[in-house]
């Protein structure tokens, strides 16, 4: 299956956050997927940013596609080192930039639901031999006219293919908390979200249960482009 892509039938969820609210897009219309630093209120500068294609957008979920080849933007430490270089005791406090870098993996499905504290990720390797879900605990997204925006929060889940799962990089959110990059309470609404998506995934719930990893990118659609102006800051975004 190709292009816009109906998940199959399983147990669902409603999403917290109630349909989706500001603009909608249609199937293979070009966004940007953001990350911005730690701030009140997603007021932190962008540091990560994707082009993808839109392969589905309704009230209940946003599914996009990063192709293979994507320029995006990542951050580095300031002379240019990767961050998974730097020791784990300094890696958020030392200086930092942002880079223009091609995404040279195989391609990434990602897939959003209005008001969850969390996006679902599809995993393949060589010949669409899919690999794994990954769950990347962050901030719900808010809308903008050019794409979505969020704030990673450090613990992630990996989910396979025989429904079994395990959290990852505890030891990240552990330091981002040393770091003063969360308080105790917001730290805690991220383990909460975190038993929640696990309850989703005990439960084999959307979009786990949805056949995504049948899907297939339509051919025809070109790899989006990264515009100049990728760390814009929109006057409105809406949740």
């Amino acid at each position: 299956m190709t292009g816009t892509f109906k998940p199959g039938s399983g147990p669902a969820r409603s999403a917290p956050g109630g349909p989706a609210q500001g603009p909608r897009w249609a199937p293979g219309e070009q966004v940007l997927w953001r990350y911005r630093d730690h701030a009140p209120g997603l007021k932190g500068p962008v540091h990560i940013c994707r082009p993808v294609t839109v392969v589905q957008d309704t009230e209940e979920l946003l599914a996009v596609w990063m192709a293979p080849g994507t320029e995006c933007v990542k951050p580095v430490l300031a002379d240019g080192t990767p961050v998974h270089e730097e020791p784990l005791a300094t890696r958020y406090t030392a200086a930092r930039t942002t880079v223009r870098s091609r995404w040279f993996g195989t391609g990434v499905l990602k897939l959003a639901r209005p008001g969850d504290p969390w996006s679902v990720w599809l995993f393949w390797g060589s010949g669409w031999q899919f690999k794994n879900w990954y769950v990347n605990l962050e901030e719900p997204q808010s809308r903008w006219a050019g794409g979505v925006d969020s704030v990673d929060h450090f613990l992630d889940i990996a989910v396979y293919p025989d429904r079994s799962w395990k959290w990852l990089d505890a030891d990240e959110f552990a330091q981002a908390q040393r770091s003063g990059l969360m308080d105790r309470e917001q730290a805690a609404r991220v383990r909460e979200a975190g038993r929640a998506a696990v309850g989703v995934i005990k439960e084999w719930g959307a979009p786990f249960s949805g056949g995504w990893q049948d899907w297939r990118p339509d051919p025809a659609w070109r790899i989006p482009a990264l515009p100049e102006d990728w760390d814009h800051t929109p006057a409105h975004m809406t949740s």
